[in-house]
């Protein structure tokens, strides 16, 4: 290869190489990201498609979620989410969380095309943390497809639609993992220190705000596998919020909305925590010290399951069934897991002995 013929090949790749620059830079300079649009040098725009986009998903559950005020006097006192699950001739249901609409005397319901509706609450619990309402079928634009979240792992994509803040910020979407499953989290239902209760509940870093509560939590394929009601507030925590699973959501919701209610079982006594000092004292109740752990016994109704099997003010639940006991909260929880006239064993400390008996549990008709 002679000189001058090397001379023009490296103008020729000098000059190619100044194009293919230019064309690059010109389309770093009119790429639209919200767009996702690549615009050439020619004037024809190429259109980008985004592998990880839930969109799709998005669209089988948003026209499904609706905002649920809750009003008293005709004066709003409480804003969250719900969405339609079931639908009859004439009749669609909405699943919420019982905080939304606990206390008000009626509620509103408002669909993602900004209609208002009103709605009727045909039942409401608070341990179960759902309420079911009901609305016209032929007023709701959609019903939410349900899936499994025993089939979803650790890990997968997760996203919720709901209002925080309220109906300004309707349809607000979310997207995270599914941070945790079966996590047990003391919810109290008062403002007291102490908790009264735990709920199993999934965990996702997916953002919670006021106003979630009651909306939807779904796979990347836009099934329902939860129902956001909670997340964790502390200065030091991010990204922890919890969503009662589908499928424990569906056995309550398909309790209240017959307009039944959901039957707990009833033992009969009251409980204090080990560690509750003054309120101990405060009963004239002495812990013997190698007791660390338990239910306290503060008081036994007259013609209760607890009466008959034995127990008395001051003994210390320790073991019901097969599971150990160490609070008042986990004591419910345990408790929850049976049914109206189960037979449960229950062993107890009293005067610093280990005893045992069998309690046949009753209905609370309280």
């Amino acid at each position: 290869m002679n000189k001058n013929n090397s001379g023009v090949i490296i103008v020729l790749s000098m000059l190619i190489s100044f194009i293919c620059g230019g064309i690059g830079a010109f389309i770093l300079v009119n790429y639209n990201d919200s767009n996702r649009v690549i615009v050439t040098n020619t004037g024809s725009t190429i259109r980008l498609s985004e592998e990880n986009s839930i969109s799709e998903s998005v669209k089988k559950v948003f026209d499904s979620v609706v905002v649920v005020e809750g009003l008293k006097n005709k004066q709003l006192i409480s804003t969250g989410t719900g969405f339609v699950y079931k639908q009859t001739d004439k009749k669609a249901y909405v699943m919420t969380n019982h905080h939304v609409v606990n206390g008000s005397d009626s509620v509103k319901l408002i669909l993602s095309n900004n209609q208002e509706i009103d709605a009727v609450v045909v039942g409401s619990e608070a341990y179960s943390d759902i309420a079911v309402l009901s609305v016209d079928a032929k007023k709701i634009l959609s019903v939410a497809v349900l899936g499994d979240s025993s089939k979803t792992l650790v890990g997968d994509t997760v996203f919720t639609v709901g209002s925080p803040e309220g109906v300004s910020y309707a349809g607000t979407v979310t997207k995270g993992i599914l941070s945790g499953k079966d996590r047990l989290v003391a919810v109290a239902l008062s403002n007291s220190a102490s908790s009264d209760y735990y709920m199993k509940v999934l965990q996702t870093d997916a953002a919670i705000n006021p106003g979630n509560s009651g909306g939807p939590i779904c796979n990347s394929n836009g099934e329902v596998i939860g129902i956001t009601n909670m997340k964790l507030v502390d200065s030091s925590v991010e990204g922890m919020g919890f969503a009662i699973p589908i499928e424990d959501a569906l056995y309550y919701s398909a309790i209240l909305e017959k307009g039944n209610n959901i039957e707990r079982p009833y033992v009969g006594i009251g409980m204090l925590d080990i560690g509750d000092s003054f309120y101990l004292w405060q009963n004239g109740i002495t812990i013997p010290d190698k007791v660390t752990s338990g239910v306290v016994i503060s008081t036994v109704s007259d013609n209760s399951p607890a009466k008959a099997a034995g127990l008395k003010k001051g003994d210390i639940i320790v073991k019901l069934g097969d599971s150990d006991i160490k609070s008042l909260a986990e004591f419910r929880y345990e408790l929850y897991k049976y049914k109206v006239g189960d037979e449960v064993k229950v062993k107890f400390i009293r005067n610093g002995k280990n005893n045992e008996t069998t309690i046949k549990l009753a209905k609370n008709n309280n």
